[in-house]
């Protein structure tokens, strides 16, 4: 299948993400190899990893494939990808679109440590270049 290429048009949420994080370290597989490799940790059936599966595929997020008798899913958009909308939305809504008061917003609730403030200041200097 091909690949999207401007993220899903719904958003996702915490349940599909964690089914999504698993699509990103290891596709194609298997709705039972997802349920395998977080089932447990969230107290999950096949059930909800099929459901949870379905809508990702509904929302253009994850493609399928069939493979005898089942099916294996695989991502159709990728992680960084993801990553950028969602922190974009993030901005939109918490912020005006600004990033600078949410730096702000982390500086004043000591959520940056020394090394994040270090990477910052290291990617505004290259952004200037």
């Amino acid at each position: 299948m091909a690949k999207r290429s401007n993220g899903p048009g719904e958003r996702i949420s915490e349940a599909e993400h964690a089914v999504m994080e698993v699509l990103w370290d290891r596709s194609p597989i298997s709705a039972a190899e997802v349920c395998e490799a977080i089932c447990a940790d969230r107290d999950w059936s096949i059930p909800t990893v099929k459901t949870l599966l379905s809508r990702l595929v509904q929302k253009e997020a994850v493609g399928t494939e069939p493979q005898g008798r089942k099916f294996l899913y695989r991502p159709l958009i990728a992680r960084s990808e993801y990553v950028g909308v969602e922190s974009r939305r993030l901005v939109n809504r918490l912020f005006g679109g600004r990033a600078a008061p949410l730096f702000a917003q982390l500086a004043e609730s000591e959520a940056l440590t020394d090394e994040d403030l270090t990477e910052i200041e290291a990617l505004l200097r290259e952004m200037r270049k």
